[in-house]
């Protein structure tokens, strides 16, 4: 016989209210029927058939606070916020991180307790049948889950406040494992990933060559994968050219591998006035962003990378990045070694505790200006050729890049 609306069922320390959905107790409080708290929303529950309370057979009801992640809506269906949320996006990360695997909860719970979240394979399990109604996974019978394309569109929206400063961990995480030996020239940098349509391809290429040729773009050096094929962790769709530029957090990277801490504060666009950098116009912080400030500045349209290239009258995309003072000579030849081998994306490093392109600095500290790896892209933009970047994309081996002239 179907429960009335609300009704839930209390046994071993969890509450349903669908035959269906289980949840924890200790996510209500449990009363006496009949118990009426201001503010919080009741659940009447049928005669208990467990617990610890001392008339186990006796109606209660259960009190959820509004917001607390287990309210009611108005058709009965639990409302997934908050606490029970959070688990749900945790696991379907884990899935995102593998998108072509299959993966089983056993290695879900490995690991999700690599980054503190402790849940045991059964509650995983539950909580993956939550993710399959919600047709955010596909199940692969006993093997495992694999996230749906909806799961990825859910991944990318989903609880934008854990975001905040999402950038800025990225840029972290990517400079710690740039290891990049300027000597040798071999080891991993960090690419910008930008999707163009097969069929613009050729004219894309003609359309960013003066880019590659100006002081605006961080190296010559580049990596094309068709459709079809992998590229880093992501799989390049079919009908498009992927085409990976050097990212400017691998200056980071290689400041860090000289023992010169840097902090990036700022992506921003950067007015070109008489084939020179002038100021900057418009800034975005790292430490608050969810997106990749320059991302942004593209889609707005608010460059002319065109117009920087070849009349020296534009707006180019920069990094705003600050090191210690007691640091300056020994970035100072870092760049020289850089420029002599190719990678020339420092636009200028500025005095110690003076501003740099308008923009100040901290007590003992020398602003630099990088130039933006997404520059080349940002012209195809402003001529209409649509394509999708992402920034700080993935890892890969510099001796793999080619010359950029190859692909003319």
């Amino acid at each position: 016989m179907p429960q009335p609306e609300n009704q839930g069922i209390f046994f071993e320390n969890q509450i349903c209210f669908d035959s269906v959905k289980w949840f924890p107790a200790a996510s209500y409080r449990i009363f006496p029927a009949g118990v009426i708290a201001p503010g919080y929303i009741t659940h009447p529950l049928t005669p208990s058939l467990g617990g610890d309370f001392e008339e186990p057979n006796a109606p209660l009801t259960a009190l959820a606070a509004p917001g607390s992640g287990y309210n009611k809506s108005v058709n009965g269906t639990a409302l997934w916020t908050n606490a029970m949320n959070k688990m749900l996006l945790s696991i379907l990360k884990v899935l995102g991180r593998h998108e072509k695997s299959v993966i089983g909860s056993r290695e879900i719970a490995r690991q999700l307790k690599h980054q503190g979240v402790s849940l045991s394979e059964r509650t995983v399990r539950y909580h993956m049948k939550l993710l399959d109604e919600r047709g955010f996974t596909e199940v692969f019978a006993k093997e495992g889950r694999k996230i749906t394309e909806k799961g990825k569109q859910e991944l990318q929206k989903a609880l934008v406040s854990e975001k905040v400063g999402f950038v800025i961990s990225r840029i972290d995480t990517l400079s710690y494992l740039t290891d990049f030996d300027l000597e040798t020239m071999k080891g991993r940098v960090i690419l910008n990933v930008s999707h163009i349509p097969e069929r613009h391809f050729r004219e894309a290429i003609k359309k960013m060559k003066p880019v590659f040729y100006s002081p605006y773009t961080m190296s010559d050096r580049v990596a094309v994968v068709r459709g079809g094929q992998q590229f880093g962790e992501a799989l390049v769709p079919e009908g498009v050219i992927a085409l990976g530029t050097i990212c400017s957090v691998t200056i980071n990277g290689i400041f860090l591998k000289s023992g010169i801490p840097v902090l990036s504060r700022f992506g921003g666009v950067l007015e070109v006035e008489g084939k020179a950098p002038k100021r900057f116009v418009s800034l975005i912080s790292y430490e608050g962003s969810s997106l990749d400030p320059l991302e942004i500045f593209i889609r707005s349209g608010m460059t002319d990378v065109a117009g920087a290239v070849s009349m020296g009258e534009g707006k180019v995309l920069a990094s705003f990045r600050e090191i210690p003072v007691v640091s300056l000579d020994k970035a100072l030849g870092v760049v020289r070694e850089l420029e002599a081998r190719g990678i020339r994306g420092i636009i200028k490093i500025g005095e110690p505790n003076n501003a740099l392109f308008e923009i100040p600095v901290g007590m003992d500290r020398a602003g630099v200006a990088i130039t933006g790896g997404l520059n080349p892209l940002a012209i195809l933009e402003e001529m209409d050729i649509q394509c999708q970047s992402k920034a700080m994309s993935t890892l890969y081996e510099y001796s793999r890049l080619l010359p950029f002239k190859s692909l003319l």
